[in-house]
């Protein structure tokens, strides 16, 4: 993960509002969020795992999902995921087959959820956070 400094950090904005200025530019809500706080990532690439560029907010009014929250946007940073190329062979408690643990747990852990970002992928978030600082502060 590496943190980078921006303007947009401590910017409060109606959550709709985010949504209708992020989306239309390539950002999506990740699924990792819950009810007080959440995260606009930004796909880089697919490439050896997932790198993001990820804003994370946390709801100061309201709740992630309601209409009427207002988010407070953290600092955003680059992360890199690496997830299993294989399927898990290994059993719950040796009491379930791994074919049917697909049924009860879909997702994978991720091999590393924090892998280095490589180095081609910081001037490329550079860019998009100019273009995102210029979006939510004109």
């Amino acid at each position: 993960m590496i943190e980078l400094e921006s303007t947009i950090e401590g910017l409060t904005i109606k959550a709709k509002e985010l949504e209708a200025l992020l989306e239309p530019i390539g950002y999506s809500l990740g699924g990792n969020w819950d009810y007080d706080h959440g995260y606009y990532d930004y796909k880089l690439s697919e490439e050896d795992g997932y790198t993001f560029l990820r804003v994370p907010f946390k709801a100061i009014e309201g709740e992630v999902g309601s209409v009427s929250a207002i988010f407070q946007l953290g600092t955003p940073y680059l992360l890199h995921h690496v997830y299993q190329a294989e399927n898990d062979e290994s059993q719950i408690s040796g009491f379930i087959p791994a074919a049917a643990d697909g049924l009860i747990n879909q997702f994978q852990k991720p091999v590393n959820k924090d892998a280095e970002v490589d180095s081609k992928y910081r001037m490329v978030a550079k860019n998009l956070l100019q273009e995102l600082e210029h979006t939510l502060r004109p």
